[in-house]
């Protein structure tokens, strides 16, 4: 299968959060369940559930990905997982490889904090607003990238309360609001 055949992509703008553990190790939510992207898209509960149980029943996992660069693999997704909340992952940068290792730099530096995932829509309606709504989808990778779709989708370092990942949502959530009221 070619991969940009029906494949999805989440992008948008920088924010704060990425933070690696011991160099290489890195978690956080690459979706979040019911919270409206700016692409207008909205991930249903249960929406990767098929995709991870095929992909375990295969013996496959999910790719980390550098900005969504199929040749440009940079780590291992060791859990990928739904919870309540969404699409959690935590996995390693391998840092024998170059792109690994300067996502590392970049990420202990300040410069990327963002997830990502690289996706087929399976399944989805639209609501009465005109969002989509996506209720199955077919999980292909989640990069590490500058810029997310949704911007609350962030890698944390392992062990980091899950208070201060609320006050990171809450405070991207109230500056997407700011920029909404300021849009004529």
């Amino acid at each position: 299968m070619d991969y940009d055949n029906g494949l999805e992509r989440k992008f948008a703008r920088f924010g704060d959060g990425l933070l690696v553990q011991d160099g290489t190790v890195i978690e956080g939510y690459a979706s979040l369940f019911g919270a409206k992207d700016q692409g207008g898209d909205i991930v249903q509960k249960g929406a990767y559930g098929s995709s991870l149980g095929k992909l375990a029943k295969a013996g496959r996992g999910v790719k980390m990905l550098w900005q969504h660069d199929p040749s440009q693999p940079i780590g291992i997704w060791d859990v990928v997982r739904e919870d309540a909340r969404g699409l959690w992952v935590k996995g390693r940068l391998l840092t024998d490889v170059e792109k690994g290792r300067e996502a590392a730099a970049l990420i202990a530096a300040g410069a990327i904090d963002g997830l990502s995932i690289g996706y087929r829509t399976v399944k989805a309606t639209k609501n009465d607003k005109g969002q989509r709504l996506l209720q199955e989808l077919e999980l292909w990778e989640v990069s590490l990238v500058t810029f997310p779709m949704l911007p609350s989708a962030r890698v944390s370092a392992k062990g980091e309360s899950p208070d201060s990942d609320m006050l990171r949502e809450l405070a991207a959530a109230l500056e997407d609001a700011r920029q909404e009221l300021r849009r004529p």
